[in-house]
């Protein structure tokens, strides 16, 4: 790297901060969790304004490999912490109407996802078409945990029985959206040269299992160096494997113990959302060129958006519904589960990356995932009427 391409990199990382700092306080204002704001600066960076201009003087193609690669490490680091984060023992203690509530939360978005997938190849062909499918079907499928935990906090949900229902289900639908993120990656690399590695993968299952996770519990005090050594270690394994490294540092962070993580939290959670993944959402942005949808792309646009929201709601409220849940219960728990957030853009970037998705139908996508998180707060406050007062079965609810 020169010295000049090293001063606009250093130049174009204090912009990003600034930014994404602005942007996430507006979108607090308006009622919106930071995400939001953050997102949609990355769009506003990115090539849907003034045909590239913007993009393309602040952020120079010799510079963009630089921003790519610090935004990779930022979401190698925002999985980790997803899976650090991610509830042990999830069903434990919440009955058959989790278990049917998440199945369903996850199977029909799904279903319907595949389903305007065969629709899309029509005006979307892919070599892959398989790998297509079942991508369509996971981003359907999945749900923002982090952000919809911060969404519950602050509509005084946390403690309630739904509150505990959704967040059980948003981290039911994270490890299942991951683990069928990781076999679309393992089907689009199918018959390439490198294939083999595959057969790595139950190996590495199982050393994570029977080998690391008991080791990581042995250690004592300041985990920060081997927490971090090995999310980054079992992120390169899994890329070598040709399961995208997002599932590495995902999988790490599930099996490491949380006693003694504190201090690697603190120093990561402030790194990674200060400065890695701002850089990551305008990565991200700089490949949304809203433009390019067209004017037939906004009836793809609300196709994507009646499957995406229209699936996760009636999948989450029929099932409590069924259940016993109170109608407004339900439909509280079909809205937040709409929310997709950071989850969906990582699993949108890795489709991309993947060649699963071509520009238009990803800035779609991206388009998608900004209403539906949008959406579930200002919905819900509509329907709680401001005051979870207002929606006594929240608490009677028996769920």
């Amino acid at each position: 790297m020169t010295a000049a391409q090293l001063t606009v990199l250093l130049a174009d990382l204090a912009l990003i901060v600034v930014l994404a700092r602005l942007f996430g306080r507006l979108a607090r204002c308006c009622g919106q969790p930071p995400v939001i704001g953050e997102m949609v600066a990355g769009v506003l960076l990115g090539p849907s304004l003034f045909g590239g201009a913007i993009s393309d003087t602040v952020f120079p193609a010799d510079v963009r490999p630089s921003l790519s690669a610090l935004a990779n490490v930022g979401l190698a680091v925002f999985m980790f912490v997803v899976g650090l984060e991610l509830p042990r023992n999830l069903l434990r203690g919440r009955g058959s109407l989790a278990v049917t509530v998440s199945f369903s939360s996850i199977a029909l978005p799904f279903g319907l996802g595949t389903v305007l997938a065969l629709h899309l190849l029509t005006t979307h062909p892919t070599e892959n078409r398989l790998g297509f499918v079942l991508f369509l079907g996971a981003a359907m499928a999945v749900t923002a945990f982090p952000v919809l935990a911060r969404l519950l906090a602050d509509l005084r949900l946390t403690g309630t029985p739904l509150g505990g229902l959704v967040l059980t289900c948003a981290a039911v639908d994270d490890v299942a959206a991951w683990s069928l993120l990781a076999v679309v990656a393992a089907v689009s690399d199918a018959g390439g040269p490198d294939q083999w590695r595959l057969l790595f993968v139950l190996p590495y299952l199982a050393v994570m299992r029977w080998i690391v996770t008991p080791v990581l519990r042995r250690l004592t005090g300041d985990l920060t160096v081997p927490g971090l050594a090995g999310l980054l270690m079992s992120a390169a394994a899994t890329e070598w494997m040709g399961l995208h490294f997002f599932f590495g540092a995902f999988l790490f962070g599930v099996v490491m113990p949380r006693e003694g993580t504190a201090a690697l939290l603190n120093r990561l959670g402030g790194l990674g959302s200060v400065l890695l993944l701002p850089v990551f959402f305008v990565v991200a942005g700089l490949q949304v060129n809203l433009t390019s949808i067209g004017w037939s792309g906004f009836g793809e646009l609300g196709l994507v958006l009646v499957v995406a929201i229209g699936g996760k709601f009636a999948g989450g409220y029929l099932a409590a519904r069924a259940g016993g849940v109170p109608p407004r219960s339900s439909a509280a728990l079909g809205l937040l589960l709409n929310t997709r957030g950071l989850t969906e853009l990582v699993i949108l970037s890795v489709g991309l990356s993947l060649g699963v998705l071509d520009q238009s139908l990803y800035s779609s996508m991206v388009v998608m995932a900004l209403v539906t998180t949008a959406m579930a707060g200002p919905l819900l406050r509509l329907l709680v009427r401001g005051d979870t007062a207002e929606l006594p079965e929240v608490r009677r609810a028996a769920v």
